[in-house]
């Protein structure tokens, strides 16, 4: 599918991922009068209702050709712990409303597509390192995000089943934790970078003698930049017509203590870490093989994991409040 010249809506749009989809969707020639990001002042797609006025008020007159789903409600393993119920519920209930109005709406008829993000989170907990995309269905994921992994993988097999029974063309993508410029830097809702260096650039200004990380530092994870991501999903619109799961990362892991130490040395903090051990580690590794993402979308990460940290660093300090 050549994106140019269609109709295009891109749920969450307005966050961090999303902004850089919207900056690559510029890139590829499309209109900004064909790119529709609603905004959850005006439309809660947790509810059926707002989906189906979405899908009339997005283009009036004429009807969107492709979804670019992003919008979801996350957050790290304390939020998670905090809120599994609300977590669970908004995924699903935004993916199910979006996917079966998309269809009511004539999307199949069009030949359009809808692009669902998933999460690695789906993976069960204590899936072979790296892993690999035949691996979603053996076993439960780890307890702490299950509710919102289950979600998103439960979306997958709608568009699968949509597929099936309606031919509706679809992709789906699995990032690995994402991080980058204009990320989520609250500390009770944000992922472990946007945290950390907020964590650090603080306890900087304030002069504090150290900071307190949560758990042993032994768990790894891996880090994919932000445009990186972006370029892959795009890529999956346009030349994915089946929701065939498909990882997007960077081909790396680190441990998180080696992470912490790493954003300590980039941001200049000078004091000692401290590791809260009673706090939960979360999936004990995380690092996937992309290697279906080179062969079906001829995709692979390109921004450095320090240049990457760099960026947002330098982003964080110029816009903190």
């Amino acid at each position: 599918m050549d994106l140019k010249g269609k109709r295009i809506i891109v749920t969450g749009g307005a966050g961090f991922l999303g902004k850089c989809v919207v900056k690559g969707l510029h890139a590829r020639g499309v209109s900004p009068q064909h790119i529709f990001v609603p905004r959850r002042k005006d439309f809660d797609l947790t509810r059926e209702g707002d989906v189906a006025r979405l899908y009339k008020d997005a283009f009036p007159g004429q009807k969107a050709d492709v979804v670019i789903h992003l919008a979801a409600e996350v957050g790290g393993i304390g939020a998670n712990r905090k809120s599994p119920g609300r977590y669970f519920f908004a995924n699903m209930a935004m993916a199910l409303h979006l996917i079966e109005l998309a269809r009511a709406d004539g999307m199949v008829d069009r030949g359009g597509k809808f692009v669902q993000v998933g999460t690695i989170c789906a993976y069960p907990k204590f899936t072979p390192v790296p892993f690999v995309e035949d691996e979603l269905w053996n076993g439960y994921p780890e307890e702490t995000n299950a509710p919102y992994g289950v979600a998103k993988k439960a979306a997958w097999q709608m568009l699968d089943a949509y597929k099936l029974q309606y031919s509706m063309k679809s992709a789906y993508v699995l990032p690995v934790n994402l991080y980058g410029p204009e990320d989520n830097f609250d500390l009770e809702s944000s992922h472990v970078i946007p945290a950390l260096i907020r964590k650090c650039i603080e306890a900087q200004n304030r002069g504090d003698k150290q900071i307190v990380c949560w758990g042993t530092g032994k768990a790894s994870r891996e880090f994919l930049f932000s445009e990186d991501a972006a370029e892959g999903i795009l890529r999956s619109a346009e030349v994915m017509d089946d929701p065939t799961p498909i990882n997007l990362g960077a081909s790396f892991e680190i441990t998180i203590k080696d992470l912490v130490e790493l954003i300590v040395r980039l941001t200049g903090f000078k004091g000692d870490i401290v590791w809260d051990s009673t706090k939960p580690d979360g999936q004990p590794r995380r690092c996937l093989d992309t290697q279906r993402a080179k062969k079906l979308l001829g995709w692979q990460a390109k921004v450095g994991f320090e240049e990457g940290l760099r960026r947002t660093i330098d982003w964080y300090r110029a816009n903190a409040r």
